[in-house]
């Protein structure tokens, strides 16, 4: 009786990504893995939000409990920028689209949704004002002018940095829900 999912032989990749068949498709999903990039950066915010918070201890059995609480917010607010991180992405439902920004989430209802196609053009490279040549995932909508087209995902961000593939896949999965559920 072979135990694959206790073996070596089978790579992370090799995983199918796709939703399953008994799955709700109206609730959000994102169809893709975060990234070891944007894992990475979680989790060291995460370990060094729990030195904050030990030091938040320590200071509260040492000194004032102001201090301890001023300390403690911000570990809290570490934590939060965390999982908030996590969070970020694009993520589709039969209802529409929606992509999470790090302070702002954007929804496009599928009636909305004009097309969703792959291009290639200079993206921002993981966020910062310098600009590589890549690939990105736009979003043409109804309600905007076709020179307006917001970028969804892009080759050079946490998620998708030196994973060329997954990006593709990921593009695919978002282009198949929007021919999916958009109404022509």
């Amino acid at each position: 009786m072979p135990l694959s999912f206790l073996t070596a032989d089978r790579t992370s990749e090799a995983a199918s990504e796709s939703a399953l068949p008994y799955d709700d498709r109206e609730r959000w999903r994102r169809p893709y893995r975060p990234g070891p990039w944007r894992v990475g950066v979680a989790a060291v915010l995460l370990l060094l939000a729990s030195f904050v918070l030990f030091a938040a201890v320590a200071i509260a059995l040492t000194d004032s409990v102001s201090s301890a609480g001023a300390v403690l917010g911000g570990a809290f607010v570490g934590i939060a920028g965390a999982l908030r991180l996590l969070r970020m992405g694009v993520w589709v439902s039969g209802r529409g689209l929606r992509h999470v920004g790090f302070l702002v989430t954007r929804t496009a209802p599928w009636a909305r949704v004009v097309s969703v196609r792959t291009v290639q053009q200079p993206v921002r490279w993981l966020g910062l004002p310098r600009t590589v040549q890549g690939q990105a995932l736009a979003l043409v909508r109804k309600d905007r002018p076709a020179e307006d087209t917001p970028v969804l995902l892009t080759t050079h961000t946490l998620d998708f940095l030196g994973r060329p593939a997954a990006f593709d896949r990921a593009a695919d999965t978002v282009e198949a829900w929007a021919a999916e559920y958009r109404t022509p």
